[in-house]
């Protein structure tokens, strides 16, 4: 099979999202369902979401976010399914683009660590618009922000700067939630209102 790899010196985002939509670098055993890279984005989108990597259902599809974690993080960032898979609004580009298998003890593989290294360079400073990044679960945190906190305290200190941490919003959540009621009260609100800012700035 010819492997795709990326024009370094390219700056157009649309070529460069044509490039990692058929990325080919990595193959089995590294993608048990082969590569099926899954992002999303324009020049004018404004949020950028940063997860973790595809899922089973996304795979599938070919939609990002195409589970009930996707119908979460809609629901806790007050978006619509129209605005959310609004190119032109809102970028997604996970830390794996391809779904990286399940793992053996439950869940998903972590995101294959090179993917981020050649493609977030590539793609993300294209985003000249992006007002707000998420950084969805704790690869992508590990990937952006370099401090020492749990992600309890991460979330909670829901920083003022271009990004904003946020827990991975599995069903594996709900416990985590009911432990930390600051959440719902605290951060959903002021992560809908910051969105609304982000799509809302010039």
């Amino acid at each position: 099979m010819e492997r795709h790899a990326p024009d370094p010196v390219n700056t157009d985002l649309a070529q460069a999202m044509g490039e990692a939509r058929v990325c080919t670098l990595c193959t089995a055993p590294q993608l048990p369902l082969g590569p099926k890279p899954i992002l999303q984005g324009a020049l004018s989108a404004k949020l950028l979401i940063i997860g973790q990597a595809p899922g089973t259902k996304a795979h599938m599809s070919g939609i990002p976010w195409d589970d009930q974690s996707g119908k979460r993080l809609r629901e806790w960032t007050g978006l619509s399914d129209e605005q959310f898979y609004d190119p032109e609004k809102v970028a997604i580009v996970p830390a794996g683009l391809c779904y990286p298998g399940a793992a053996p003890g439950g869940g998903d593989n972590p995101p294959i660590r090179q993917c981020a290294a050649i493609w977030h360079p590539r793609i993300l400073p294209l985003l000249k618009h992006v007002r707000l990044t998420l950084l969805v679960g704790l690869y992508a945190q590990k990937l952006y922000l370099k401090d020492r906190m749990t992600l309890s305290e991460r979330v909670r200190l829901h920083p003022e700067g271009p990004f904003l941490p946020l827990p991975h919003p599995s069903w594996r959540v709900a416990g985590w939630i009911k432990q930390n009621l600051w959440f719902e009260t605290e951060t959903l609100p002021r992560l809908r209102s910051r969105v609304q800012q982000a799509l809302g700035a010039r």
